[in-house]
């Protein structure tokens, strides 16, 4: 090679040197990741809001954000922070067990207050599933404690879901007019027929809607939904004559956020939660938003039902978690000694 092209290709490998740098140095925006822990079914509907809140994050801020998922049980989410899972955000299926993080320090005690409706950004209740056709009849909650009739539900000792399964069973009871001692009866009664516990929503579903186990399925509303939708016909939903109002919440996590320098954007994902476009997302995966235009455009996919509040059963989310599913609660008492 003559030295004219030795100059030229060292010409060459220096503008290829210097493009690969300026390549490497072109500002692409500032790359950040939020940790949301939520609550076993959840996984498909953030995934999609996700996508949405990080368009919409980089279009106003110009700094682009990826949202990691962690999901289970809720109370296990909830301990699994308290021990130091760095959760950013909390999307959990109770007050409670957000409140137990603010108890542990972790979270302003004025979380309730971060976002509209007390940091809830959608609602939802549990409803029935059965196989086709219905073949054991299973029409409102007595049905339940029926003999031969086999139940799937999670473990309210670690699912969000198997805590309310359990209040909505008692509270059909006090709504009826009911004593706290039928009420009893009744719970001790619906256990017994109990097949499996499951330890989280989709774990349960899994045994219910794949596995083939159990006549019922007491889930969440969305769960239910997706089941129905996923077998092609094969199951069916039975929506019981009242249920509870189940009042899932979200907010950052205090301790983590200053941690991380999040916090911005943490409280944008979850002021993004509360938009129209993220509503509309939740109704389409069976979460009733709390936008009552949203949730009037998806009337026939979420039907009218009648809901009760927490405070028909206990003061509120905090005392029913105490009296029910404390050491020395309800729950505690009349579960059956099987191993389920």
């Amino acid at each position: 090679m003559n030295g004219k092209a030795l100059n030229g290709f060292a010409l060459m490998l220096v503008a290829v040197a210097a493009g690969l740098l300026g390549f490497r140095n072109f500002d692409w925006g500032t790359s950040r990741k939020l940790l949301n822990v939520s609550y076993d079914p959840t996984r498909e509907v953030y995934q999609e809001i996700d996508l949405g809140f990080a368009a919409s994050y980089l279009k106003s801020t110009g700094e682009r954000v990826s949202i990691e998922q962690s999901h289970g049980g809720s109370s296990r989410q909830a301990e699994a922070v308290a021990e130091g899972l760095a959760a950013d955000v909390v999307t959990l299926a109770l007050p409670s067990d957000i409140q137990r993080l603010s108890n542990q320090g972790l979270i302003a005690g004025d979380w309730r207050g971060r976002f509209p409706h007390d940091s809830q950004p959608y609602y939802s209740t549990i409803v029935f599933v059965v196989r086709k056709t219905n073949p054991k009849h299973i029409r409102d909650w007595g049905d339940l404690i029926a003999p031969g009739v086999a139940i799937v539900t999670p473990d309210p000792k670690t699912s969000g879901n198997g805590k309310l399964s359990l209040l909505a069973a008692w509270g059909s009871v006090i709504h009826a007019g009911g004593s706290e001692a039928q009420a009893r009866d009744f719970v001790r009664q619906l256990y017994r027929n109990v097949e499996i516990l499951g330890q989280g929503a989709r774990d349960a579903s899994t045994r219910f809607a794949l596995e083939g186990a159990g006549d019922v399925q007491l889930t969440w509303e969305n769960e239910a939904i997706r089941e129905r939708e996923e077998s092609r016909e094969g199951l069916e939903i039975v929506y019981p004559k009242v249920s509870i109002r189940a009042e899932p919440s979200v907010t950052w996590v205090d301790a983590y956020v200053q941690q991380h320098e999040s916090q911005a954007a943490a409280k944008a994902y979850l002021g993004y939660l509360f938009t129209e476009p993220a509503q509309d997302i939740f109704a389409r995966y069976g979460y009733r938003p709390i936008d009552e235009a949203v949730l009037r455009r998806h009337a026939d996919r979420l039907p009218a039902i009648d809901l009760f509040p927490v405070t028909l059963i206990a003061r509120d989310w905090e005392d029913a978690q105490a009296k029910f599913f404390g050491e020395n609660g309800i729950y505690n008492i009349i579960r059956p000694t099987k191993t389920l």
